[in-house]
């Protein structure tokens, strides 16, 4: 077996349930869920219909660069979202749907990565992080390098405190924006530091932003990278890759579809890579997703559901824990009056609500975990049932 699963770590999934074993919840509370991150809206109704009426698609096999009509389809979307240059985005180069953003994410290091080299290669990772790049990293050969996103930075990284060392040793940096599970959005700023950062060093970004669509401002929706390139002149986006997803905007999990784009020569590799891994779109989801990214009325009214639930817990924790607003995307990052995992163990057992403890998403380095003496609520339930959460949090805390 490849040696490098064994360098895997537990799933944080697994982790909660071992905290929660042998807790036994009162039977009159019905359960809330703010654990994990899995859209309950309903998802758009004509996306549903255009899925079942191609379902005879099904008979063909889907090629690995998808339809023509699918990536015009994301070249205009992402056009217009995020102000790029006319005809800078070419759909025959520089963009390729995917199954998700979790299986590109996972797939690209696989691809991005040389392990043909004298030193061991990097992937810097933030820290907290979404698992799946610390597991890419590892069976890409690389070795994970933890940058910290704490508090005393907004939740945002520093790309300045990351030693030359490690950066010349970088071959691929994961960032998220908005964050998992801040919310905090990086500006462009932010973004010019880190390209300029990719220039000097050569190394690969790969900028995770299935939040985007998730923000609290209807007049400041977060900046991408691929959007600051082309604002800095690199309009063939070099060592800029984004992943999009319609799990978070278009309350699409199951659809499993997304997008990969940027970097011409980058993604070329990756449909090579991809061509042998096997992961196309098949056509029924390749038509719903080109009828999901070619409306923006579902997502305006997917973000008012989001705002009313923050609107609604916000009033009723507001004065008993640390909570603010987060810029984006559906979680609330708290800090709790005790270790973590004490608060998260006592609110199953005394209310049967489950949150994740913010250790379980990040790592010990240097004797640091920034993730401690955090938890991760993700308003993902209906409005009554998060308001109901936060009255019985409110009801654990006195």
């Amino acid at each position: 077996m490849n040696a490098d699963l064994d360098r895997l770590h537990p799933y944080p999934f697994e982790k909660l349930a071992a905290l929660k074993a042998g807790a036994t919840p009162p039977a009159d509370k019905s359960h809330i869920a703010l654990s994990i991150g899995e859209p309950q809206h309903a998802p758009p109704k004509a996306v549903v219909e255009t899925l079942i009426h191609h379902l005879h698609g099904l008979a063909n096999y889907p090629l690995t660069k998808g339809m023509l009509a699918l990536r015009e389809a994301i070249v205009a979307w992402a056009s217009r979202r995020f102000q790029l240059p006319a005809a800078s985005l070419d759909p025959e180069r520089h963009v390729l749907p995917v199954a998700g953003t979790r299986e590109a994410l996972f797939a690209f290091a696989q691809a991005v990565v040389n392990r043909q080299v004298p030193r061991r290669p990097r992937v810097l990772i933030p820290n907290p992080f979404y698992q799946i790049y610390e597991g890419a990293a590892l069976l890409a050969g690389a070795e994970p390098y933890y940058y910290p996103i704490t508090e005393e930075n907004g939740f945002l990284p520093d790309f300045d405190a990351i030693p030359d060392e490690i950066w010349a040793d970088c071959q691929l940096i994961y960032v998220c924006s908005p964050g998992n599970p801040s919310g905090a959005v990086i500006d462009e700023a932010g973004y010019r530091q880190l390209i300029a950062k990719a220039e000097q060093f050569d190394f690969v970004i790969a900028s995770d932003e299935c939040y985007s669509e998730l923000y609290a401002d209807e007049a400041k929706p977060p900046v991408g990278l691929l959007q600051v390139a082309a604002n800095m002149g690199n309009q063939q986006y070099r060592r800029c890759v984004v992943f999009h997803s319609l799990s978070k905007r278009s309350n699409l999990p199951g659809l499993r579809s997304g997008f990969v784009a940027g970097d011409a020569a980058v993604l070329g590799q990756f449909l090579k890579y991809r061509t042998y891994q096997g992961c196309a779109l098949p056509l029924p989801t390749q038509f719903a997703s080109m009828a999901a990214w070619s409306d923006e009325t579902h997502v305006r009214e997917n973000r008012a559901l989001y705002r009313q639930k923050f609107d609604a817990v916000l009033d009723i924790l507001g004065d008993t824990l640390p909570v603010k607003r987060p810029e984006a995307g559906f979680y609330l990052w708290v800090r709790t009056p005790e270790d973590e995992t004490v608060f998260a163990r006592r609110l199953f057992e005394t209310q049967h609500v489950t949150v994740l403890p913010g250790r379980y998403l990040s790592r010990d380095v240097d004797g640091h975990n920034p993730g401690k003496g955090f938890v991760r609520m993700a308003l993902v339930a209906e409005l009554k049932d998060c308001i109901e959460a936060a009255r019985r949090i409110r009801e654990l805390l006195g």
